[in-house]
């Protein structure tokens, strides 16, 4: 599949928009805009995709970051996107490895009704957006509307510490699984959602409840697609890594990025996004690994522009 962008058209993510306050093994303490339905729509953005990011931020120094941060990037705010409340932060712990453990100061609620854009191409939904109340509804009902005229693209993005009703969150990601066409997911998100069970097992049932293709990421083991067309792996890239903060929303970039090159987003294109073959979806994986890569190698979620992931 080709990487360079296709025929003009808009994708819209839905989600949280926040702080990532990053606490360093060396006790240092950096702040960075996050979020992660908000790293996929600026991945998108850098990579000359027209996006547009519905959320919510506070009218505060942190909101302002934030909103600096995406319009930057040429991500286009849906509505004000602007509350009395503070803008949410996800403090994140990172271990030896450079891997990140969350704590959450976090309301998610989405701003009135606001006109959303059209035509669309792909929305995508997912993390803390996509199953905490009361913005969960909302986003639900949103994914339901644009089904039929938009691919629908979801990552579950777990965080159990803000899984209150962890039997209710595993409902309502199950039912969005089986309305989206594209799922992207962590082998730690599996082992929460389903204990004991092989992550191939799981990536198969929900391939059966609806999506056209289910992509388990693996960290440093890779990651494998299942599709019609059966399983398809691929190994992770070698990096030195700083962190992992954005390693996930770098790998939906891709995926998003590169089946829109293909021409294969829309509604009209759900039969043959069906029929996506083993050897296209392996040159996705490597793609998307690559830059997941790039992203573990700097400080933060800073997505890469198209040039810049070209030039290595």
């Amino acid at each position: 599949m080709s990487t360079e962008p296709g025929p003009a058209g808009g994708l819209l993510v839905v989600g949280e928009a926040l702080v990532d306050v990053v606490h360093g093994r060396d006790g240092s303490v950096r702040r960075h805009p996050g979020g992660s339905p908000a790293n996929v729509a600026v991945g998108l953005a850098r990579l000359d995709r027209p996006v547009h990011l519905l959320t919510r931020t506070g009218d505060d120094p942190d909101g302002a970051l934030v909103r600096g941060h995406l319009r930057a990037a040429g991500v286009r705010l849906v509505g004000g996107g602007v509350d009395g409340r503070r803008t949410a932060t996800a403090a994140a712990f990172l271990d030896a490895t450079g891997a990140a453990r969350y704590e959450f100061d976090l309301h998610w609620e989405l701003p009135g009704d606001p006109p959303l854009p059209e035509p669309i191409l792909a929305l995508h939904v997912g993390s803390v957006g996509a199953y905490l109340e009361p913005g969960a509804g909302a986003v639900g009902r949103i994914v339901r509307d644009l089904r039929g005229r938009a691919t629908v693209s979801y990552d579950p993005n777990v965080r159990p510490a803000l899984a209150a009703d962890p039997g209710r969150a595993r409902d309502r990601i199950a039912a969005t699984v089986a309305l989206s066409d594209v799922v992207k997911v962590s082998d730690e998100d599996l082992a929460w959602l389903r204990p004991g069970v092989a992550p191939e097992a799981v990536a198969a049932e929900w391939l059966a409840s609806g999506p056209a293709v289910v992509v388990v990421t693996q960290g440093a083991r890779g990651s494998f697609a299942l599709s019609r067309d059966g399983v398809t792996r691929a190994p992770a890239r070698p990096v030195t890594v700083v962190d992992t903060v954005g390693a996930g929303d770098a790998f939906t970039v891709v995926l998003l990025d590169t089946l829109a090159s293909a021409g294969l987003l829309g509604a009209g294109q759900r039969a043959a996004l069906r029929e996506v073959d083993g050897p296209a979806l392996r040159g996705v994986l490597d793609h998307a690994a690559r830059l997941s890569a790039y992203v573990c190698a700097r400080p933060g979620a800073q997505s890469p522009t198209r040039a810049e992931l070209s030039a290595g």
